[in-house]
């Protein structure tokens, strides 16, 4: 019985979404004029704090508060520094799970913003994100 009670505090109360990818990205973004992308992105930013915030101590601030308010505020600054902060943390967590995906801030700076320049990169940026959450929420779903 007490075995059950420890297992039963790790396993996860909720499952986490895995499907996250590319295509569907820019097809609903598309057909719902950019709303699916804040939705998206949102599920990015709440997952991460699921997955990671007991392992960190960290809590990364939802993607719609940077959207709407702080990122103005600042002058799309914050944009930067939420986006490189994301983007690390969910690398930090692959390795601190043994997730062998490479991803990390420097695939923010490298597709999303030196990307512009080849068109593709932020499409790029997109797809290694979602694997990476895919990955992080598979494992999550799994073990906790």
């Amino acid at each position: 019985m007490e075995n059950n009670v420890n297992q039963a505090s790790v396993m996860p109360v909720a499952q986490l979404k895995t499907n996250r990818g590319l295509l569907k990205f820019i097809l609903l973004s598309l057909i719902t004029l950019g709303i699916y992308s804040i939705v998206y992105f949102s599920g990015i930013s709440s997952d991460i704090n699921i997955v990671a915030s007991r392992y960190d101590g960290k809590k990364t601030v939802h993607y719609c508060l940077m959207l709407f308010i702080l990122a103005p505020i600042t002058l799309g600054i914050y944009a930067l520094v939420w986006w490189h902060q994301i983007s690390g943390r969910i690398g930090a967590e692959l390795r601190r799970r043994g997730i062998d995906y490479s991803f990390g801030a420097k695939d923010f700076w490298l597709w999303n913003l030196l990307g512009l320049l080849i068109i593709v990169g932020p499409f790029i940026y997109v797809h290694k994100i979602g694997k990476a959450m895919n990955l992080l929420a598979e494992d999550f779903n799994a073990r906790g």
